[in-house]
């Protein structure tokens, strides 16, 4: 990797690149520590100080918790990017306008786009009424509540658009990019509180064991993330051989590779959505989770799940394992889809070995998928319940887990991938010039 990226500055084309994408980090950096006008920052710091929001503040890199201008980040694209994933397999007229290629493609952005921004505002506006009320504004009146809103929306649009500048003119993908170093950037702060709650001041003998079993977990969890997404099945195609003219065409041999992970980090964010959902709206509208309703809070609250006095409220931890391996089986059959795969091979003369063309293919990979999603779902819960785990048993509250590392896993991964298929590019077209 490191070999790739200094063999990447020795290309002036590349270097340029890689330089833009630093410099874009640097601005959303700076986006991130500078205050939204007319905040009371205490107010919001102490309310998200009780809530359990380490996915949220890893997701915008502190910018939430700081209520910056970049507060909303770029959440508001996720859910705009999730929303229109469902509305093409929900919505015939979107499924066509998919299929029409770079054309529907680009309508498709931009129609995510607006629903990005539609969301900003909806978002901001709740957040400047439902918690200004509250002591988020400094003054609450209608001036006040316009220009957080107006600030907010803008933010979010701002983060959308340098994603895309960067995706554009930079290296890698854009909004990934972003994610992964807002995520990035909160692991030192959590390293160092690793550090200050189990090592610092404590009994030498007790501050390397608990030092070496930090590392070792943090290790474990970058090979089993790093595992989870290059894992994947090969599925043997063989294609026919053909006729034309007086040439003998076809009989290659191919794969279909299946990931294990296909879904990837998707249904822990759907299924994280769902159980902080009631509590973030009761928060909005002033509830303080007293009587039944308050109850019922608890249990969804991840901050409660694993402790060992109150081991009642990790039946909210069972519920979320659920929606989990759910949302994995649902999200993988609206982008994977075995009979259309099957129609495609047949149509291209290629079969799978000892299966026949068609129907028999497409109940054959449905059948594969089915194991391929409940191992890649128990190794996503592993991986996502152990931040849940060591928050409740030690009380290691940090806010990268197994979401943040598959993520920034993932995308590191893929952009080194880019940065290695330039150079080879640009080799490609070096030999043809000579």
């Amino acid at each position: 990797m490191f070999e790739t990226i200094k063999n990447a500055f020795k290309i002036k084309e590349i270097k340029s690149k890689v330089l833009f994408t630093l410099a874009m980090m640097v601005i959303i950096r700076f986006g991130t520590e500078l205050p939204a006008p007319g905040i009371n920052r205490m107010f919001f710091r102490n309310w998200f100080a009780a809530q359990s929001g380490g996915l949220i503040d890893a997701f915008t890199g502190g910018s939430f918790l700081n209520m910056s201008v970049l507060a909303l980040n770029i959440t508001p694209y996720i859910t705009s990017s999730i929303i229109m994933q469902l509305l093409t397999i929900a919505i015939p007229k979107l499924e066509e306008i998919q299929k029409e290629g770079e054309e529907g493609r680009k309508m498709i952005v931009s129609i995510t786009r607006y629903v990005t921004v539609g969301l900003a505002l909806l978002e901001s506006l709740a957040m400047a009424i439902g918690f200004g009320r509250q002591g988020l504004l400094e003054n609450f009146n209608a001036v006040n509540v316009l220009v957080v809103v107006v600030t907010l929306t803008a933010g979010s649009a701002f983060l959308m658009w340098i994603g895309e500048q960067i995706t554009e003119k930079g290296v890698g993908n854009g909004i990934s990019i972003v994610l992964a170093i807002n995520i990035i950037s909160r692991m030192p702060q959590d390293i160092a509180s690793l550090f200050s709650q189990f090592v610092a001041g404590k009994p030498v003998a007790f501050a390397i064991l608990a030092a070496v079993i930090i590392i070792a977990i943090i290790v474990a969890m970058v090979v089993l993330v790093i595992f989870l997404n290059d894992a994947e099945r090969r599925i043997p195609v063989q294609y026919a051989k053909k006729l034309q003219g007086r040439k003998m065409l076809g009989g290659a041999s191919s794969s279909i590779p299946m990931k294990v992970n296909t879904a990837g980090v998707m249904p822990i964010i759907f299924a994280s959505s769902i159980m902080e959902f009631p509590v973030v709206l009761s928060q909005l509208f002033g509830y303080r989770g007293t009587g039944a309703w308050g109850e019922v809070l608890r249990y969804l609250s991840s901050a409660n799940w694993c402790d060992p006095t109150n081991l009642k409220y990790s039946i909210g931890l069972l519920v979320y394992i659920a929606l989990l391996i759910f949302f994995a089986y649902f999200y993988t059959s609206i982008t994977f889809n075995p009979l259309q795969i099957a129609d495609n091979m047949k149509k291209q003369g290629g079969f799978i070995p000892g299966i026949r063309p068609g129907k028999p293919t497409s109940e054959y990979l449905s059948r594969i998928l089915k194991y391929i999603i409940f191992i890649g779902a128990c190794m996503l819960t592993v991986v996502g319940i152990l931040p849940f785990f060591f928050r409740g048993i030690f009380h290691a509250s940090v806010s990268f887990g197994g979401t943040s590392l598959i993520i920034v896993v993932s995308v590191v991964l893929e952009t080194i991938k880019q940065i290695e298929s330039l150079m080879l590019v640009r080799n490609y077209k070096g030999f043809l010039n000579d």
